[in-house]
């Protein structure tokens, strides 16, 4: 069965659809990061989507939005439904679809059960329901979780079934789904992300202005995580070796263009390149935080590796915790209020000294939406770097909502102490960096 299809599939455009299945999605209580995940991996492989759909938990709506999409398209892959409750029935709509019953897949039926006797637990009447696949399916087993993955045939399409969970939906992609659509296509294009922090996107869109013209078959893609943005080059060829050449070519003027700001490739993040030069110099970090709340220790740490250099980090949010933890002069922060130049050079020198650290980063600030005042209005965020060479700081003014600040500002943080460590590395932007002198005034 698997081989005639994918023959019938072969011929015209090889069109793919994504379908999200799930109330949750459709009333905004979820965001749906599948649709976008699959998307990308879809372009990767050479593949052009050519819609995303969302339908809530309603079989009716499940069952028409199938046959309308695989009357025209050549793959649909569906997300949702597949769990243990009452509202997950794309199983049974699927089998609907096609005209034939559901059946007990024996296999998936122990490994569920195995599974759920590692977790300790026994397997029920709703935990067996996941086993229960249209009669002829082809079964995609699950490496992560309990509820397999099918294929089906209908219309012109094979419509692929995979669980809502991103984790065990994109482990099923990976281990079946890639295999499946590799040979349904002959590769023509290209791909590279670009990882850069520093300007904004309409910055790097002007930065990069011309180069789609210069090179035609070559699209410029961006997307925004603040505060980063990833570039995407996309280059189409004749064939999969001139569209890698094109990628490559525009690939060097892309990067020539952003050097300033780039600092890496894929899914590298800034916290993980700080951390690695951090870990490559033999250096040991602290972090005191304040506004931040702890931020700049979790990017870290979201990241492997971190335990190589990262010896503490201080969350001394009200003035007594500075105090305490970081031997802050409650002179300093009555003369100077907690939110200055002064106690963030105090907190950034003392959590040098306290924790035995080679760089020491403090951070205060007001976050708001409250505490803001005119000299020290909402966004205010004052930092200090702290090595044995001495201690620089650093003023910013941030605009948005309370966690977005924290963010940007936990982000900011990192930027200033790989400036201060990588000599290799200059800000995008003026940093407005002053040294603290000895009897506490301010230089430029």
């Amino acid at each position: 069965m698997r081989d005639a299809t994918l023959a019938r599939n072969v011929k015209g455009p090889m069109s793919v659809a994504i379908v999200s299945i799930g109330t949750e999605i459709t009333r905004g209580e979820l965001v749906n990061t599948n649709a976008a995940w699959l998307a990308d991996r879809l372009v990767e492989l050479g593949f052009e989507p050519v819609e995303h759909c969302s339908v809530p938990d309603d079989r009716v709506a499940i069952v028409e939005t199938l046959r309308r999409l695989s009357a025209t398209c050549r793959i649909v892959l569906c997300t949702g439904g597949l769990g243990p409750t009452t509202d997950d029935f794309t199983a049974s709509c699927a089998a609907q679809l096609i005209g034939r019953p559901l059946e007990t897949h024996a296999p998936s039926l122990d490994a569920i059960r195995r599974r759920l006797e590692r977790a300790g637990r026994t397997m029920s009447a709703s935990n067996a329901k996941q086993a229960e696949i249209p009669q002829h399916a082809e079964v995609l087993t699950n490496p992560v979780g309990t509820a397999p993955g099918f294929v089906i045939p209908c219309g012109l399409a094979r419509i692929v079934f995979m669980p809502g969970v991103p984790t065990e939906m994109q482990a099923i992609f990976d281990e079946h789904v890639v295999t499946m659509l590799r040979p349904l296509i002959e590769p023509k294009t290209a791909q590279r992300r670009l990882r850069t922090y520093g300007w904004p996107e309409s910055a790097v869109g002007d930065k990069l202005a011309g180069v789609e013209a210069s090179m035609p078959g070559v699209t410029i893609g961006y997307r925004a995580h603040v505060p980063d943005v990833e570039v995407k080059v996309h280059a189409q060829g004749r064939d999969l070796a001139h569209a890698q050449a094109l990628c490559e070519r525009a690939t060097l003027e892309v990067k020539a263009r952003l050097l300033e700001v780039l600092y890496g490739e894929d899914d590298e993040s800034y916290p993980a390149v700080v951390g690695r030069v951090l870990r490559t110099r033999g250096l040991q970090f602290a972090v005191a935080e304040s506004c931040t709340g702890g931020l700049v220790g979790h990017l870290l740490t979201s990241e492997p590796g971190a335990s190589e250099y990262l010896l503490a980090d201080v969350v001394c949010y009200a003035n007594a915790a500075k105090t305490t933890f970081c031997g802050v002069d409650e002179d300093i922060i009555r003369a100077h209020g907690a939110v200055s130049a002064e106690v963030a050079t105090a907190m950034a020198e003392g959590m040098r000294r306290i924790s035995g650290a080679d760089v020491a980063l403090a951070i205060t600030g007001v976050a708001g939406p409250n505490g803001g005042t005119d000299q020290k209005p909402v966004g205010t965020v004052y930092y200090a770097v702290s090595t044995v060479h001495g201690t620089t700081v650093d003023r910013q003014l941030f605009a948005g909502e309370r966690q977005r600040i924290q963010r940007v500002a936990a982000f900011h943080g990192l930027r200033l102490v790989r400036d201060r460590i990588d000599p290799r590395v200059r800000s995008a932007s003026s940093l407005a960096d002053v040294t603290m002198r000895r009897d506490g005034s301010v230089c430029g």
